[in-house]
């Protein structure tokens, strides 16, 4: 009892500091049905969409003016809207927040969250001229990054991010080095100043640092400058956002982050990677997938056809707190690295050991974060001022490893849906067969994950009379369904064991026709973990593994 009073007094002087000082989000009921004002979508937007069976959607539809004028006429200030939440982000005093809480669409007012950047333990960066190196290979100082994730493999075989359109989230960005010439940057946007320069603002206080961690993941993730330094997406599109104010002491805002995902959706980003996070205002027991603003973003975007890549967050150090759901909570994973359907990432050395700043899981809920891991500790990177190259660290340079990655991935396997890119990368990673809360499923391999739908699905050892044709979702809570096939009159099993192979389910258990077929199973009675499932006939037998998260 305690302790919800505690967290209720917690939240309520937030939300006074908020009214005099900060902005609130401000959610409607509805869209006004009598309105049918859709965005434009780019082509390449609607062509992504088509792979999740996904056309123009209520996502797309305009918030209403009527709501929004009666919002402008209570004397408060919109800075953002937002079409998929059906919110606008405003400011105003306590007076004008009470007239809005007032309206009758309004369903509810919450403060938009922000991330206060604390100081990192980290280590002393490692720093080479340009006419300098210890390796005259084609990846330069990046070579060990990229062979840690097979990312060479991959590009010898001729994937190398092209077709694939990225949406990177950052602080800012200096295109003018280097390491960025070859790039194919279709479009960029401020969305601070609302204009569309991403680099430094020489007329701005306290900006000249703006754009220097942008820089520095960009160049991690796709610099080309061969003999130097190489990405491994360097032949991908790109869409840049700058929306982390390193002007101001709350340096992240939420509703930047949300307007810069819509906008890259709506531009045809097939992939959206941010080393952003968020946690003023939430604490770790919002960790659940559906509380943070970022989070639900995150899992429209997915929905809508994109793969979402985020950073799991620097502040692993120690062990878990004695209260956990402490606002001011270090050591978990921050929004969005919660949402269901992303790739949270953490940071690992060279050799393969996880760092000590990378934020551990479970979410709130129990579910397994982060997802996958890259080298994130003395990570090679650009200087973000000069034609130069340093090393960095954090969760922040392990993500654009994973999200370049998830775009070679995705320029192999074009059709792929972003749950499909993202199953491809946990079950190929090296922690697979036992995932934890640290490492989540390890290291990813980019080149298995590539193949990982041949491996799983067309073995040249198949059996021909019998076959799995697919599981999805994999991983799955707490259904996913299963597809195979029979090619001639069978008496056939399909069951379900464990890690120690015991069996736990049976599905099917008796003749069937030729023919393909589906089946529903549902684990809700069972404990997370691994399973394996075993289609079997009298002659053959076909095994795949499955994962039950919750």
């Amino acid at each position: 009892m305690m302790k919800e009073y505690l967290k209720i007094l917690l939240i309520i002087v937030f939300i006074l500091e908020v009214l005099n000082a900060g902005k609130m989000w401000v959610f409607f009921t509805d869209k006004n049905t009598n309105t049918d004002n859709y965005i434009s979508l780019s082509e390449k937007s609607i062509l992504r969409r088509q792979k999740v069976n996904k056309g123009y959607t209520w996502y797309d539809r305009q918030i209403s003016d009527d709501y929004i004028q009666a919002i402008n006429n209570t004397g408060a200030t919109i800075h953002r809207q937002s079409k998929w939440l059906n919110a606008v982000s405003v400011t105003g005093t306590e007076e004008e927040m009470n007239m809005i809480r007032e309206l009758p669409f309004v369903k509810k007012i919450q403060p938009v969250a922000v991330y206060k950047k604390k100081k990192e333990k980290l280590f002393t960066p490692s720093y080479a001229p340009k006419n300098f190196l210890t390796d005259s290979s084609f990846y330069g100082f990046a070579q060990e990054q990229i062979e840690q994730i097979n990312g060479q493999t991959a590009h010898d075989a001729g994937y190398y991010g092209q077709g694939v359109r990225i949406l990177l989230l950052d602080t800012g960005f200096n295109t003018g080095l280097a390491v960025f010439d070859s790039l194919n940057i279709v479009d960029e946007w401020d969305f601070i100043n609302n204009d569309g320069n991403t680099a430094n603002e020489t007329d701005i206080e306290n900006a000249w640092g703006q754009h220097n961690h942008g820089t520095m993941v960009f160049s991690t993730m796709a610099g080309y400058d061969p003999g130097y330094l190489v990405g491994p997406a360097y032949g991908s599109e790109f869409l840049l956002a700058k929306t982390e104010d390193v002007t101001s002491e709350s340096i992240v805002e939420e509703d930047n982050y949300v307007a810069a995902l819509e906008w890259g959706e709506q531009n045809g980003a097939d992939v959206a990677s941010s080393s952003l996070g968020y946690l003023d205002w939430y604490s770790y027991c919002d960790m659940d997938g559906n509380t943070a603003v970022t989070s639900n973003a995150v899992d429209i975007a997915v929905n809508l056809g994109m793969v979402c890549v985020t950073a799991a967050g620097n502040g692993g150090y120690g062990e878990p707190p004695p209260n956990p759901c402490d606002t001011t909570l270090y050591y978990y994973i921050i929004a969005p690295a919660d949402a269901d359907s992303v790739i949270a990432v953490g940071a690992v050395s060279s050799n393969g050991v996880i760092a000590s700043f990378s934020s551990h899981g479970p979410t709130y809920d129990g579910r397994i974060k982060p997802e996958v891991c890259a080298r994130g500790v003395n990570t090679w990177c650009t200087n973000p001022n000069s034609n130069s190259y340093r090393t960095a660290n954090g969760t922040s340079l392990a993500t654009p490893l994973v999200g370049g990655a998830a775009a070679v991935i995705l320029s192999a396997n074009p059709d792929w849906t972003p749950m499909q890119v993202r199953e491809a990368m946990m079950m190929t990673a090296d922690n697979a067969d036992y995932p934890d809360n640290d490492y989540g499923y390890g290291i990813i391999d980019v080149m298995a994950a590539i193949d990982y739908e041949t491996n799983s699905i067309d073995d040249e050892f198949l059996p021909k009379d019998i076959s799995i044709l697919n599981v999805y979702p994999n991983p799955f809570n707490p259904t996913t369904t299963i597809r195979f096939s029979v090619g001639t009159l069978h008496a056939i099993s399909l069951q379900i064991y464990d890690l120690n192979g015991r069996l736990v389910e049976t599905l099917v258990n008796g003749v069937v026709n030729p023919g393909e077929y589906k089946i529903e199973w549902n684990a809700v009675n069972v404990a997370s973990g691994i399973y394996f499932l075993r289609l079997k006939t009298i002659n053959s037998v076909y095994t795949k593994k499955i994962t039950y998260l919750k």
